[in-house]
C-alpha cells in the first residue's frame, strides 16, 4: 500500500510549524478549564463541528461509506488521544504530558515504513535521534520523576500511541480528502467515544459563563478547528515520518510562550535544547529536499 508522493517543500514544513504553534497551547487552555478534564475535551470538539461544517461541506458528496467509517475510527482514536492527554495534567506536569505524548515518531515511523512503504533518506534516523535528544534536554530540568506522577506520565504516554493512530488514518485518507473534511468527519467519532465516556467518568458537566466557556472555545479554536485542520492539511504536502519529526517542536513552543506569556527563564540547558531540536529538524527536512533532488 503506497500513499502518493509529497513535495515536503518548506513552506509546508513551516506551514506545519504554524500548526504545532497552536496545538501548543492545548496545555494552557486545559489548565485553565474548570470543567472536568476529559468534559473539557469534549465540548473542545463538539464546538468544533458548526465551525468545520462550511470549510468541509463540498467536500462531503465524495466520501465512500467505508472511508466513512475509517474516519469515524480516526475520530475514536483522537478522541482516546484527548481524553487521556487532558486527564494526564491531573497527575503529572505539563513538561511531562507535552514530552510522553509527542513521542508519536516512535511509532508513527515504523508503521509507515512497512503499511505505507515509506523510505527514509540516509541520514533521517540520524536527524531524529538528534531532535528526541534536544526534546530530553529541553525539558530534562523540568520533569518530575515522583511517584505520583507515574499514573499521569503512563496515561499521557498511551494517549501518544491513540495520536500516532490518528496521523496514520489521516495520512492515508488525505490522498483522496481535504483536511476539513478528514477533521469534520471524524469530530463525530471524537464526540460519541468522549461523551459516553465523560457521562460514565464525570457525569453530565454543562459549562455556565463566560468564565467557563472561553477556555472550551480556546481550544476549539486553536487546536481542533486551526491546529489539527492545519496539521491534517500539511500531511497532503509531506511526508509522514517528516510530519512526525516537525510536531516535536510542540515542547519547544510551549517552552517559548511560557517564557514570554507567563515571564518564566529558560535555563542555559532549556536554551541548549531548543538550538539541539531545531538542528535535528533542520537536519531532517535537508534530507528530504537532497532526497527529491537526487530522485530528480
Amino acid at each position: 500500500m503506497r500513499v502518493n508522493e509529497r513535495d515536503n517543500e518548506t513552506k509546508d514544513v513551516l506551514l506545519e510549524l504554524v500548526a504545532v504553534a497552536f496545538l501548543a497551547t492545548g496545555g494552557i487552555f486545559v489548565k485553565l478549564s474548570t470543567l472536568p478534564p476529559i468534559s473539557t475535551g469534549f465540548y473542545r470538539v463538539l464546538f468544533s463541528l458548526p465551525l468545520l461544517f462550511p470549510l468541509a461541506f463540498r467536500g462531503l458528496k465524495d466520501l465512500t461509506k467505508r472511508d466513512v467509517l475509517i474516519l469515524i475510527l480516526a475520530g475514536c482514536f483522537l478522541a482516546g488521544d484527548v481524553a487521556l492527554w487532558n486527564l494526564s495534567f491531573s497527575y503529572t506536569s505539563v513538561a511531562n504530558a507535552n514530552l510522553l505524548t509527542n513521542l508519536t515518531p516512535f511509532t508513527v515511523i515504523p508503521v509507515s515504513y512497512f503499511l505505507f512503504r515509506e523510505k527514509m533518506p540516509k541520514f533521517f534516523l540520524m536527524g531524529a535521534v538528534i531532535t528526541v535528544i534536544g526534546v530530553f534536554i529541553l525539558l530534562g530540568g523540568k520533569i518530575n520523576p515522583g511517584k505520583s506522577n507515574y499514573l499521569g506520565d503512563f496515561l499521557a504516554f498511551c494517549a501518544s500511541f491513540f495520536y500516532a493512530s490518528f496521523i496514520l488514518i489521516s495520512y492515508r485518507l488525505r490522498d483522496r480528502y481535504e483536511s476539513s473534511v478528514i477533521m469534520f468527519v471524524s469530530g463525530f467519532g471524537s464526540v460519541l467515544v468522549l461523551g459516553v465516556t465523560a457521562l460514565l467518568a464525570e457525569g453530565i458537566q454543562i459549562p455556565h459563563g463566560a468564565g467557563e466557556l472561553w477556555p472550551l472555545i480556546g481550544l476549539t479554536l486553536c487546536l481542533q478547528v486551526i491546529g489539527h485542520n492545519l496539521l491534517a492539511h500539511c500531511q497532503g504536502k509531506i511526508s509522514v515520518n517528516l510530519s512526525a519529526i516537525v510536531c516535536l517542536c510542540q515542547p519547544v513552543i510551549a517552552s517559548l510562550y511560557s517564557y514570554f506569556i507567563f515571564a518564566e527563564t529558560l535555563s542555559t540547558k532549556e536554551v541548549l535544547g531548543i538550538i539541539v531540536v531545531m538542528a535535528g529538524v533542520y537536519l531532517v527536512k535537508a534530507q528530504y529536499t537532497n532526497h527529491e533532488s537526487c530522485r530528480v
